[in-house]
């Protein structure tokens, strides 16, 4: 199943320092050191995608409280799931108990050897504990604390807890899909957390450049993003059309009114294809492949806009002519006539793949928890000169790393460590 595929070792010793290095391969964000907070999705995938491009991403956990990701996931081999092993590749996890005043001080000592904090708390819970914003950066004035919640650290509703489901409803996302006058269903995906994640790192990075660029007064700041203003922020030109018109924009079902044809059309053998030819150059492509170039002369069918206007008339002519075609048969047709085409994938599909094989998107970690390699989602994006690697897979218990991390950067000895774990602080 893993045949030519790049496969993840265990860690390696020593790999964590903050030094120049020559090897033009070294990862982009070598020396960049996080501590990651929180649990869950949000938080853990911006660490996540950080530690990719090789930050040294320090887990924190709570000694009695675990992340719950760590059993989460549909399938269970062994009593394992697989969310934890994706989302916490990369970073190694110690236990600290912050609610003690011990864990405090022990956590405020390694911020002083962090550029980073990500936390995906309820407003107010770091400061509840007296680590909040000002704290961290007397102790840290370089600090950039990347803070992620349902609605955001202000507002009115800024105490709510949220989750994605809620986030992709209240920010107008979750209305757009499906079909008109259906439930709107979720994707089987929780979106509103990784795009929140996503928004996450590329407040980290940004304000990792204000800091650090020429003429900067070199002091860090806080990253607030919320779950649903990352929703929101993908709606489009949705909130224009409704203030400028009035139009609330509804569901599609399987097309995006407007844009024809680019539809989900049946195949002879019961397959599914998305063939996309709502710009007018392949427009004109896919009516020459289907032995009707005066199609893209219509008067119905000649611009974007008329093919918009009379979309569900060209939709149906190219479900009909779908019909009459295996999809391997189209797929093969169509790209050779240069226009977009692909099949709805399921997972077994997408394993098997030869494009994302070729370029390293499925990835062998050795889960250490079942003792055995799976399958994982490769990096994105590529770089030329600093790739990026998936170095491992989620460590497998909690505070596997306690010990080596507070040896390195606070230089604590046995017996401290021992009186930490004495006081259920780690």
């Amino acid at each position: 199943m893993f045949d030519g595929l790049q496969r993840i070792s265990a860690p390696p010793t020593g790999s964590y320092g903050r030094g120049v290095h020559d090897d033009e391969n070294t990862p982009a964000l070598h020396g960049v050191r996080v501590l990651e907070l929180g649990t869950l999705i949000a938080g853990p995938f911006c660490g996540r995608l950080l530690a990719d491009h090789g930050a040294d991403v320090v887990k924190v956990e709570a000694p009695d409280r675990p992340d719950p990701l760590r059993d989460w996931g549909q399938a269970e081999l062994d009593g394992h799931h697989f969310f934890w092993t994706v989302h916490a590749r990369g970073k190694r996890c110690i236990t600290l108990d912050l609610r003690r005043p011990r864990g405090r001080e022990v956590f405020l000592d390694l911020v002083e050897h962090a550029d980073v904090v990500v936390e995906s708390f309820r407003p107010g819970t770091l400061e509840k504990w007296g680590l909040g914003p000002d704290v961290l950066a007397e102790r840290n004035p370089r600090l950039v604390l990347a803070r992620v919640s349902g609605y955001g650290q202000t507002g009115p509703h800024s105490s709510r807890p949220g989750y994605a489901s809620v986030a992709e409803a209240v920010s107008g996302m979750r209305h757009l899909n499906g079909f008109p006058g259906g439930p709107p269903p979720r994707a089987a995906l929780s979106i509103g957390d990784s795009l929140a994640g996503m928004f996450a790192v590329q407040g980290v990075l940004t304000a990792l450049w204000s800091r650090d660029r020429p003429g900067s007064d070199g002091r860090g700041q806080v990253v607030d993003v919320s779950l649903a203003e990352s929703c929101l922020a993908l709606l489009e030109s949705t909130i224009p059309d409704y203030s400028a018109t009035g139009l609330v924009r509804g569901p599609g079902g399987t097309r995006l009114d407007g844009l024809a044809p680019s539809n989900l059309y049946r195949c002879a053998d019961d397959r599914w294809l998305i063939i996309a030819a709502n710009q007018d150059t392949v427009f004109g492509r896919l009516c020459t492949a289907m032995g009707r170039p005066g199609l893209a002369e219509d008067p119905r069918f000649a611009t974007h806009t008329a093919r918009g206007r009379h979309q569900d008339d060209i939709d149906a002519i190219v479900a009909d002519w779908a019909a009459g075609h295996d999809a391997d048969a189209l797929t093969a047709l169509l790209e050779s006539a240069g226009v977009v085409v692909g099949p709805v994938n399921t997972v077994a599909d997408v394993v098997t793949d030869p494009q994302f094989r070729a370029r390293d998107m499925l990835v062998p970690h050795r889960d250490e928890a079942i003792g055995r390699d799976v399958l994982g989602p490769g990096v994105v994006p590529k770089l030329s000169r600093t790739p990026g690697s998936v170095r491992w897979a989620g460590p497998p218990r909690p505070g596997t790393h306690t010990a080596e991390v507070l040896t390195e950067l606070l230089g604590l000895d046995a017996a401290q460590l021992d009186a930490l774990a004495a006081e259920n602080v780690t």
